[in-house]
C-alpha cells in the first residue's frame, strides 16, 4: 500500500517555494524618507532576481536617475531603471545635487520594462510596491494580461491611520490609482504591508542608531556615504526614518518575521482604508518581529 501511494503522484515539494527565486520588480518613490533607499540596497545586495526598478512619483526624472547612480555603485549595472509617472509632489524630494551629472536620464517605458521581465520569467514575478500605485494602475490599463502574473507585496493602507481625515502617504499621493487597483490586485492575492504594523518606533532609525553611525564611519563604502548624506538631510526636518519599505521587501522575500492574516477591506473616496465585509479580501500584516527584523535588516547591510 505504501508503494502504490509513493506512485500515485509526485513526492510532495521540498525548500523554499518557486517564488522564493523569481525575478523581482521594485516600484519605488525613493529620494523623500530614506527606507526606500535602504530597501534598495537591501534588495541589491540580497536579490539576485532583482530585473527592474520603477519608479514611481517621479521628480522630473531625478529619481531614476538617482536609483541608476546607487545600483551602478552597488555593483548592479545589470538591474534596468524605468521612470515613471510624475504626480507633481515636489514635498518628498530631499536630494538635490547628489546624483553625479553624468548620471543619464533613464527610460519612461514603464510597460514594455514590465513586459519584458514576465516575458522572461516561467511563472510569477515579485512586485515590491514602495511607493503609490501608479504604475501598477498604468499597467491594468495598458496591459491588463501581465496583472496576473504579479505576485504583488504592497506597502501601503492603513486601518486606524494616525491622522483620520486622510489615507496613508501610498494611497493618498494617487488616491485614485489606489482605488482602482485594490479590486483588480484582490482577483490575485495581494500582500498589503500596512501603516499599523510599519509605523513604531521600534523599527526607527535616527541619529543613534548603529546602522546610521557605521554609514559615517570612516572608510564608508560609497552606497554607504549616499545613506549617510540621505539619513543626514531627511533628519534635518525629521526625527528618524522608519523602516515601512525595508520590512515590505523582507515580507516578499518571505522573511518570517511579519504576519499576514486575511482580511475584507474597503476604501472610501479618499482611499482611506476600512474592514468590511463586503469588501475586497488581501492578505493584510498585523504584526511584526520588530527586534528580529532589525537583526535581519543590519545582517544584510553589513
Amino acid at each position: 500500500m505504501a508503494d502504490a501511494m509513493l506512485q500515485d503522484g509526485p513526492p510532495p515539494r521540498v525548500g523554499p517555494p518557486a517564488i522564493a527565486k523569481a525575478p523581482m520588480i521594485i516600484d519605488t518613490d525613493l529620494g523623500g524618507d530614506p527606507d526606500d533607499t535602504v530597501a534598495l540596497v537591501v534588495a541589491a545586495r540580497r536579490v539576485p532576481e532583482l530585473a527592474l526598478v520603477v519608479t514611481s512619483d517621479e521628480y522630473g526624472g531625478e529619481r531614476a536617475r538617482l536609483v541608476r547612480y546607487l545600483l551602478d555603485l552597488l555593483g548592479r549595472a545589470d538591474v534596468r531603471v524605468v521612470a515613471g509617472a510624475d504626480l507633481g509632489n515636489s514635498r518628498m524630494w530631499v536630494m538635490d545635487g547628489v546624483c553625479p551629472a553624468d548620471v543619464p536620464r533613464q527610460g519612461d517605458d514603464v510597460v514594455g520594462a514590465i513586459e519584458e521581465v514576465c516575458s522572461g520569467a516561467e511563472g510569477r514575478v515579485r512586485w515590491v510596491g514602495m511607493g503609490p500605485l501608479s504604475s501598477l494602475a498604468r499597467l491594468q490599463q495598458e496591459a491588463p494580461v501581465l496583472v496576473p502574473q504579479l505576485a504583488v507585496t504592497q506597502m501601503g493602507g492603513a486601518i486606524k491611520y494616525r491622522d483620520p481625515s486622510r489615507a496613508e502617504h501610498n494611497f493618498r499621493v494617487d488616491a485614485e490609482a489606489a482605488i482602482r487597483m485594490l479590486p483588480e490586485l484582490g482577483r490575485w492575492n495581494p500582500r498589503f504591508v500596512v501603516s499599523d504594523v510599519t509605523f513604531t518606533p521600534a523599527m526607527e532609525i535616527t541619529r543613534e542608531s548603529a546602522l546610521y553611525q557605521r554609514w559615517g564611519r570612516s572608510g564608508a563604502r560609497p552606497w554607504e556615504r549616499v545613506l549617510r548624506q540621505h539619513f543626514d538631510r531627511w533628519m534635518a526636518k525629521y526625527p528618524g526614518s522608519m523602516q515601512h519599505d525595508a520590512l515590505t521587501l523582507a515580507a516578499a522575500m518571505l522573511w518570517p518575521g511579519v504576519r499576514f492574516v486575511r482580511e475584507r477591506v474597503a476604501l472610501d473616496d479618499r482611499a482611506r482604508m476600512s474592514l468590511s465585509a463586503g469588501g475586497v479580501e488581501i492578505a493584510m500584516s498585523v504584526s511584526a518581529d520588530y527586534s528580529a527584523f532589525f537583526a535581519w535588516l543590519e545582517e544584510a547591510l553589513r
